[in-house]
This record gives C-alpha cells, sequence and structure tokens, in this order.
C-alpha cells in the first residue's frame, strides 16, 4: 500500500489537491442489508495466539464448504455506483457557485483523510476498530468526498461515542487492534485477503477460517449497529449470488472463468491469484476429503502462489482426517 506513502502530503494538506479549495463536502452510503445479520463471522471464530491449536468444527463434507465475503463486497463496485451519483452532485455544486467555481469528487480514490473529514463533518465518530461509526447507519457506510472552492457553512462535527465499550477489540481474529484506534494493517485479516500480494504468513492462516475476501467481525460486534437502518442506494445493486459461494467450486475457475464471475465487483481488486489463495486456505480451515481432488489440482497450478497455499490445505485437511 505504497500509495499512502506516496500521497502522504496532499492528505494532509487538501490545498495540493485543489488549489483554493474551500470546503469538503462528506456523504456516506449504507450498505446494510437485514438478510445477512447472521453470516458476518467466520465459522473460524478462535483468536490466534502463539504456541496454541486453533479449534475447528467438524468436518463433515454437508453442506459443501462456502466462504465469507465482506459485506460491501456483495454489491456492484461501490466506487462505480456511488462515482455516478458523486459526478452529478459535483456538477450541481459547480452550477451552485458559478462559472468559477471547481469541484473534485473522489470515492475512496483520492488523497483525502476521509474518515476525519466525515467525522469533522458530522457523519459519525471514527470508532476504536478505525472505522467510521453513524448513530444512524452504524458501521456499514461507505464514504466519498467532494472538494470544493464553493464557500459553505460547515455541519458541526461529531463526538467520540464509543465509550468504555472494546467489543471490536476483543472481536479481532487476529489483534490487529492493538489498542483503541490503532490497527495494525499486517495482521488485518482485510489487508491479508485484498491487499497483500504475497502469501499468507502461516500463523496467521488458520484466523482466516472461511473467510475469502475480507472481513466484518469488528463491525459486526457494535452496537452502534442495532440503530442502523437499511440501505436504498446499494440495494439494487445486490449481488446475491456473492452471499455464501462455495468454495470448491470458486477453485475451478480459470483466469477468464474469475474475470466472468466477478465482473463489476470489487472482488476483482484481489485478481485470480489472490482469491484463489484465499480460496485454499478456507478449504484447509473447514475443508474435508471431498475438497482435495480441487485442492490437488490446484496445487499444480501455473501460478506458485495458488500452488503454494493449495498444498497448505492439503496438509492441513490429512491431519484432521487420517
Amino acid at each position: 500500500m505504497d500509495y499512502l506513502q506516496r500521497n502522504a502530503r496532499k492528505r494532509v494538506d487538501p490545498q495540493q489537491v485543489l488549489p483554493d479549495a474551500r470546503n469538503i463536502i462528506c456523504v456516506a452510503a449504507s450498505y446494510q442489508n437485514f438478510r445477512w445479520d447472521s453470516s458476518a463471522v467466520s465459522a473460524q471464530p478462535s483468536v490466534v495466539e502463539p504456541g496454541v491449536e486453533p479449534r475447528l468444527p467438524p468436518a463433515t463434507g454437508h453442506p459443501p464448504a462456502t466462504g465469507i465475503v465482506a459485506r460491501y463486497a456483495r454489491y456492484d463496485d461501490y466506487h462505480d455506483v456511488l462515482g455516478e451519483r458523486l459526478r452529478r452532485l459535483t456538477e450541481f455544486v459547480n452550477q451552485l457557485g458559478g462559472p468559477e467555481t471547481r469541484s473534485l469528487w473522489y470515492v475512496d480514490t483520492g488523497p483525502l483523510l476521509e474518515r476525519d473529514l466525515a467525522q469533522r463533518a458530522g457523519l459519525g465518530f471514527v470508532g476504536k476498530h478505525t472505522n467510521l461509526i453513524s448513530r444512524r447507519l452504524g458501521n456499514w457506510i461507505f464514504l466519498a468526498e467532494i472538494i470544493t472552492t464553493l464557500d459553505l457553512v460547515p455541519d458541526p462535527p461529531e463526538a467520540n461515542r464509543c465509550g468504555t465499550c472494546a467489543r471490536c477489540l476483543d472481536a479481532c481474529p487476529t489483534r490487529a487492534i492493538t489498542g483503541p484506534f490503532q490497527l495494525d494493517a499486517r495482521l488485518c485479516l482485510s489487508y491479508l485477503t485484498i491487499e497483500l500480494k504475497g502469501p499468507i504468513p502461516l500463523e496467521l492462516r488458520p484466523a482466516l477460517g472461511n473467510r475469502i475476501f475480507g472481513c466484518d467481525d469488528c463491525l459486526a460486534v457494535c452496537p452502534w449497529n442495532r440503530f442502523a437502518r437499511q440501505g436504498r442506494l446499494m440495494k439494487e445493486h445486490a449481488r446475491p449470488e456473492l452471499e455464501e459461494p462455495e468454495l470448491i467450486e470458486l477453485l475451478s475457475l480459470d483466469e477468464a472463468g474469475f474475470k466472468r464471475r466477478f465482473a463489476g465487483t470489487p472482488i476483482l481488486r484481489a485478481k485470480r491469484r489472490g482469491l484463489l489463495r484465499n480460496v485454499c486456505i478456507a478449504l484447509g480451515n473447514i475443508g474435508d476429503v471431498t475438497a482435495l481432488p480441487a485442492l490437488e489440482r490446484a496445487a499444480n497450478d501455473a501460478e506458485p502462489l495458488i500452488g503454494e497455499h493449495a498444498r497448505w490445505a492439503i496438509e492441513e485437511i490429512h491431519k484432521r482426517t487420517l
């Protein structure tokens, strides 16, 4: 994630993003879907501790092993969905200000400290898990911004309302939340399953459970979710087939099949090699002997990253079943 360092100066000085900028308009869109409340936590709940063998559910083979995709990725790509709305809103902002007004919009792509800005704009507060929490929308929100030269009256900032609650710290499968408001991304399962391009460290693989793209555990336990309302904007863009994908089926995807299956979704970011790497780990954690033929084929995949993780999964299944 070197891009964070490259743009560090712009992130702390919006004038370097848009000269003469006067305001930043922050927006939030909910992706809450109450159908998914029961699927937030992986089949592997154990926290990785040095020298402690994680407990796994019994391997029965029935029903087929399925994976967990982070809630936000069970839709068409939010960059595209929100981007179209932001484009139109930016045109409206420029019309309000007249011909001299200049504005830029970003959906999680610009060099802006979006969570800090969203708190200062009153949308929510940064929780102890380092994500934004809205009193009206809970944790399940996308953020986007319009930086503009138009002069507007700012909204009051939101105060932090975590109190003494530490549920998110306790829920993290790898203890990546090292303290309140502190995250070690090198341990975060969202980073490991999406952003990391190489092999996942051996000691962290059991903590993935059956997660294959992202992790929602710290978000799911937040008590502010009890006030969340179902999102309307993203509802029509839901991809129900991504709720509980079958792992063995995913392992059979070639490059073309991967692109067809996940076209227009955030999962493309992981690329085939990354997703199938994660699928192999999930099968190693929860799969049984019925997964071995698919894993043996994957062990000979032309992509070395997939092959190495497939061989690890085979060994893990043999340990449990032989």
